[in-house]
């Protein structure tokens, strides 16, 4: 199986036809992919390597950054944490958090706050840099998908403006023999959308509706677009949230690390997710008829991952 590879950059004319090409991708396998996506190829790299630099500090320079009651929200999460839901063993991975740093007055006190790092050059405006970039381009493609779901393009702009969106920067270390554990267990996305940048290492699979793990090969000239479970409830399960995991390799890339970066696109925290009106009809009654806030979303999930 090969996932649907979409341009973005259209006329107007044209964003109908990637509209339509977007959004059955995301009924049919709930990921999709992107190219010609305009992202600054420069701080893509400069984070990649920062990303790098950042892991390879001893564990007690990384530990200074890690906010403990935080549920992982922001700075470091070291080894043993994140556990996908009903795995035996924690994902065998250690992770770094950035956030939103333009937060309006209302939201300030309310959201965990990035952390600084100072061993590392240039580290925290890199990664201001990229979230800007891939905030945009979230809002693009989420225009697309409004369209889709024969909304008006800009539905979700004011929706996600203030969202508790998060960069991801993730270190799986060489695959240990003595742990029992995936790099990353099967589990779905909290979140809205995720941009996946991607890499030359291998290892990401979805599972099929024949209940098939599928490899998904990936470069660093496309991103890897997936539903998360916030838009599958918005849509009433109309556009799928897949259940996904990244497999520990069994060739030479074994003996080394890999490093992703993915993007997580939130709802604005007070934001109150209902099923949307469109994606309600006499075939597909109302899955979600309770109403809730995407703030208490989160948490709930969080919870379920062993984060909070």
């Amino acid at each position: 199986m090969s996932l649907p590879i979409i341009s973005i950059n259209a006329t107007d004319r044209e964003k109908i036809e990637i509209s339509r090409d977007i959004g059955k991708s995301c009924e049919r396998y709930g990921f999709f992919i992107i190219k010609d996506h305009n992202l600054k190829i420069n701080t893509i790299e400069n984070a990649r390597n920062l990303s790098k630099e950042f892991f390879g500090l001893s564990l007690k320079n990384k530990m200074k950054y890690h906010q403990v009651g935080g549920a992982g929200q922001r700075g470091y999460t070291p080894f043993g944490i994140e556990k996908a839901v009903n795995a035996s063993s924690p994902d065998q991975k250690e992770f770094w958090h950035h956030g939103r740093s333009n937060w309006k007055k209302e939201y300030i006190n309310t959201v965990p706050k990035n952390e600084s790092v100072s061993e590392v050059e240039n580290f925290d405006q890199t990664l201001n840099d990229l979230f800007k970039d891939l905030d945009f381009l979230g809002k693009k493609i989420l225009s697309y998908i409004s369209l889709y779901l024969n909304l008006k393009p800009d539905w979700f702009d004011k929706k996600i403006n203030q969202g508790n969106s998060i960069l991801r920067l993730i270190h799986y270390p060489p695959t240990d023999k003595k742990n029992d554990g995936l790099r990353a267990g099967p589990h779905e996305d909290i979140n809205l959308i995720t941009l996946l940048l991607g890499t030359q290492q291998e290892g990401l699979e979805i599972l099929d509706q024949n209940n098939n793990w599928i490899p998904i090969k990936t470069n660093p000239d496309i991103i890897v677009c997936n539903v998360g479970d916030m838009l599958q409830r918005l849509t009433n399960k109309k556009l799928v949230s897949t259940t996904h995991k990244v497999v520990n390799p069994s060739n030479e890339s074994k003996n080394y690390s890999r490093y992703s970066m993915p993007f997580f696109i939130h709802l604005n925290p007070d934001f109150f997710i209902e099923t949307i009106n469109s994606c309600i009809s006499k075939n597909n009654p109302n899955n979600f008829p309770k109403g809730i806030i995407a703030d208490d979303f989160l948490k709930q999930r969080l919870k379920e991952i062993k984060l909070n």
